[in-house]
């Protein structure tokens, strides 16, 4: 799995459609969406599917306005960027100023979103079109609720509870979200969705998708099917039977 820039931005993608190699996950299009935290939000506010509120910010000066309109504390970080990179979760005003160097640092666009307070979760999916489906939800249970760069790769105290001990009806529900998200951007193949449930509400808010989800053994993905009961190199064969071009010759 290629992450982050080239990697899942429909530039590796691109690269493979024009050389008529077929590949895996999304292709150049829904890749280049999904790695986009802007367009993939108004993709889905478009399709009626519940995101953070976000507002877009060129300066400090908007990072702070964007505090008050959005609330504290509040999720800054770059529009083009995975793994929690150039992430700053901002709990005062004059945070703010460190916090937007941070994310536009890493790109020129920066995003400030609600921050949501409650259990985050992520969900595999596999497939294409009507043979989509969801894998089991992961429930995340990150050091201090802040599942950071730090906590996603390099501590041993997160937890990844998978069965995710959800209600059933709760669990299928963020299920079909995902699989609502996926389709939305056009995906295919497979991905991973992130998602937060509001502690209050209990309503799923999505995240982002990864199009091009960690593939080890102790991957998220081999995780949830392993749960599902489809073991590794299962995992991966199906992975491969579901290469394809965008354009096919």
């Amino acid at each position: 799995a290629l992450h982050g820039r080239f990697g899942e931005d429909g530039t590796v993608q691109g690269a493979l459609e024009l050389l008529g190699i077929p590949y895996t996950g999304p292709g150049v299009m829904a890749s280049a969406i999904a790695i986009d935290k802007l367009m993939t939000k108004h993709i889905w506010r478009a399709d009626g599917l519940p995101t953070p509120e976000w507002m877009k910010v060129a300066s400090v000066a908007q990072t702070q306005a964007a505090l008050s309109a959005l609330g504290c504390p509040m999720i800054v970080k770059p529009a083009r960027e995975g793994s929690t990179i150039g992430l700053t979760k901002v709990t005062s005003l004059d945070q703010c100023e460190a916090a937007f160097a941070l994310a536009v640092a890493t790109h020129d666009e920066v995003l400030c979103e609600q921050f949501i307070s409650g259990e985050e979760v992520t969900v595999p999916i596999l497939g294409s079109g009507a043979q989509a489906h969801a894998l089991p939800v992961i429930r995340i249970q990150a050091p201090d609720g802040n599942y950071d760069y730090q906590a996603k790769y390099f501590t041993n105290d997160t937890r990844y509870l998978v069965p995710c001990g959800l209600p059933e009806g709760e669990e299928a529900h963020i299920q079909q979200l995902v699989l609502q998200a996926y389709k939305s951007l056009g995906c295919r193949g497979w991905a991973r969705a992130d998602v937060m449930i509001d502690a209050a509400t209990r309503k799923p808010y999505l995240l982002e998708i990864n199009t091009s989800p960690g593939m080890t053994s102790h991957s998220l993905v081999p995780m949830s099917a392993k749960a599902a009961g489809i073991s590794y190199p299962q995992l991966c064969l199906q992975v491969l039977t579901l290469t394809s071009l965008d354009y096919a010759a």
